[in-house]
């Protein structure tokens, strides 16, 4: 169950600073988020930090099941945490892949406008990227042809130079092995099965755990708790606060194709003219490190979190939307590759439209009335870019 020191269940340890707790901070969920959380917080002298994974390994769901795009942060509302956390998180995470060698690449990114009514999207995302200080320019159509001929765009094409990928494979085993050599420890194959406030925090939290290994529950406690549980961090808070601050989790569930044929080939990440109502970005085109091509992630809402069998019935629709800008892709060779899901929020749209109609933003707080309790609700894209800034985001809460 643990990686290393497995007797630090026992109830007579402690290391905190005022030995009330058995560890002074416990994170719940080892995706990027909580990987890179629980490392910032092995930072704090006289600490201890217990993570904690219901999965056999770090980042098994949202976090290995996404395009591994480092956003540029130019989709969001001007004053939201996304923006904030993506633009900080952005250059904290190339300067990170930079210093310890962890795969990326600059790959850049176009948004592709094929009717008027899409240029003026693109126009407003100009715009707003500027306004938040990213770059951003447009493309001579006759020069974006020289650069990706494969590619067709019609009307116009805006360039974002900052949007990169990285490896998140490789970056979530830097972050376990860098956390654990700040000395954190790791319950892999562990749920936590209650949450107990003690005196609504103020005298730390009542966790009971159980691993999937045996029958045999364990109790400890913390004097500081950080739901990171991805999607199941709005379960998991709502069995801890009141029901008057209780919300229900929406699921988004996209599948991505992947593309066996040798041409087209584009060296460069594409995406559609954004939607104030798309629930995602399009069937954009990504790549991986190795320069293999996929397609997707399409939207389906479930009520199942679990639930990642990969769905083909928006194969057709996703295909005639990539014919608007790679007319000679062939049908034959995209097949369904994988999918993953993503914690929303509400149903609304994921670009802001510098107006924030319709946009869910991350939750990221101490919650009132609960000391020492920081939630995080709504995790999903830019949280891998925005992983490293989050991480000092909720050290901040905690000790600021």
């Amino acid at each position: 169950m643990f990686v290393a020191r497995p007797r630090l269940f026992r109830q007579s340890f402690s290391t905190s600073s005022n030995s009330r707790a058995d560890f002074t901070h416990v994170v719940i969920g080892a995706g990027v988020v909580g990987l890179a959380i629980a490392r910032k917080l092995a930072d704090r002298d006289g600490t201890s930090t217990l993570l904690i994974e219901r999965h056999r390994s770090p980042g098994t769901e949202t976090s290995s099941r996404n395009s591994e795009v480092i956003h540029a942060g130019i989709y969001y509302g001007p004053s939201s945490l996304k923006t904030r956390l993506c633009l900080n998180g952005k250059q904290l995470l190339y300067d990170l892949c930079a210093r310890e060698c962890i795969p990326y690449r600059v790959s850049k990114k176009w948004i592709m406008a094929q009717t008027p009514q899409q240029h003026e999207e693109l126009l407003r995302v100009h715009e707003h990227a500027k306004s938040i200080g990213v770059p951003t320019h447009f493309i001579p159509l006759s020069h974006a042809k020289l650069r990706e001929p494969d590619v067709r765009i019609r009307t116009a094409v805006l360039e974002s130079p900052t949007t990169g990928i990285v490896d998140s494979h490789a970056l979530m085993s830097y972050l376990e092995a860098d956390l654990q050599a700040r000395g954190v420890d790791i319950a892999f194959h562990t749920s936590a099965t209650s949450i107990e406030p003690l005196a609504l925090g103020s005298a730390g939290y009542k966790i009971t755990t159980m691993s999937d290994s045996s029958s045999e529950s364990y109790s400890f406690t913390a004097e500081t708790l950080i739901n990171s549980a991805g999607l199941s961090a709005v379960p998991l808070s709502n069995r801890i606060l009141p029901p008057s601050r209780q919300i229900k989790p929406f699921y988004a569930k996209g599948s991505y194709y992947s593309y066996s044929a040798p041409n087209p080939r584009p060296k460069t990440l594409l995406y559609p003219a954004p939607t104030t109502d798309g629930a995602g970005l399009g069937t954009h085109l990504t790549m991986d490190l190795t320069g293999s091509i996929r397609f997707g992630p399409d939207v389906e809402w479930v009520d199942d979190p679990n639930d990642l069998s990969v769905n083909g019935s928006g194969l057709p629709a996703a295909f005639d939307e990539i014919k608007t800008y790679l007319p000679d892709i062939q049908r034959e060779n995209i097949m369904l590759d994988y999918c993953g899901i993503r914690p929303k929020l509400g149903k609304g749209g994921v670009w802001a439209s510098g107006k924030g109609i319709g946009f869910s933003d991350f939750i990221i707080r101490k919650e009132e009335g609960f000391e020492g309790f920081v939630n995080l609700l709504g995790i999903e894209s830019p949280g891998l870019t925005s992983s490293l800034a989050i991480a000092e985001m909720v050290h901040d809460l905690l000790y600021r």
